[in-house]
């Protein structure tokens, strides 16, 4: 079943989503693509859950999509792949909480999309990204759309144009990750990273992550503009007042998120 492809667990206020089909190499198949779809819908609006996990079985992160679904179909199953690995990049993108990648092996095609896309990524010193479409004849466009957006555009088109991986340590220099740790550490780091997250208020999480992200998009003009609202609607929350509250009064907030 497609579920038990995607795990799911809670621990404390993180939710930890595991690719587990390792045998196949984490593929982002339309079956776990529709599992991971439906775990984010429902995280969206849990209020238990303050950060995202996503990690995955085995030695690979992610083979990206699954090929044998790419042989012998038409325009309109191909279009539906795609437009499923779409959905579930832009439910993270969107998601108001913030998703970590926690890279343990190699993250190839959609695999490496998937990593971009996450807001934040630590990878194990043994991780490996790579986007080799072009090497079996199919340009790897739409995991380009997330990695040109991390990593420096003549860095990202020339792992499309090449397909060669790139080292933990590239993919840290030229910003497709943020941390590259020892493999015996990844898992440590990352719950510690999620947990200090998970300790703000959701509340001005939700504000802020996609502010972020739109403003990103604009010119300097607008993007002050969308900022200085967005900062007034926070200032005006709950929890920012609480914050200031108990900061002035040397005291640690309660958070009503």
């Amino acid at each position: 079943m497609a579920e038990e492809s995607v795990l799911y667990e809670l621990i404390d206020s993180i939710a930890v989503l595991t690719l587990n089909n390792p045998r196949r190499r984490n593929a982002l198949s339309s079956p776990v693509l529709a599992a991971l779809k439906s775990h984010l819908e429902r995280i969206k609006d849990d209020p238990d859950v303050r950060v995202v996990v996503l990690r995955s079985e085995g030695q690979v992160f992610s083979s990206g999509h699954d090929l044998n679904e790419m042989v012998g179909g038409d325009q309109e199953t191909y279009t539906g792949i795609f437009s499923a690995c779409t959905e579930v990049m832009e439910n993270i993108r969107l998601l108001p909480k913030p998703v970590i990648a926690q890279v343990q092996g190699l993250a190839t095609a959609a695999g490496c999309q998937l990593v971009a896309t996450c807001d934040l990524a630590v990878a194990s010193e043994t991780a490996s990204f790579a986007t080799p479409g072009v090497q079996i004849g199919l340009f790897c466009t739409t995991p380009g759309v997330a990695v040109s957006r991390a990593v420096m555009p003549k860095k990202a088109m020339e792992m499309l144009l090449t397909g060669t991986p790139i080292s933990a340590q590239e993919a840290l220099e030229f910003g497709l990750i943020n941390r590259v740790v020892p493999p015996e550490e990844l898992e440590t780091n990352v719950m510690e990273l999620a947990r200090r997250i998970s300790s703000a208020s959701s509340q001005t999480l939700a504000m802020g992550k996609p502010a972020f992200y739109r403003q990103l998009d604009m010119d300097r003009p607008a993007a002050y503009d969308l900022a200085q609202r967005v900062m007034v609607e926070n200032l005006m929350a709950e929890d920012a007042q609480e914050g200031i509250t108990a900061f002035l009064g040397k005291r640690e907030p309660k958070w009503a998120n």
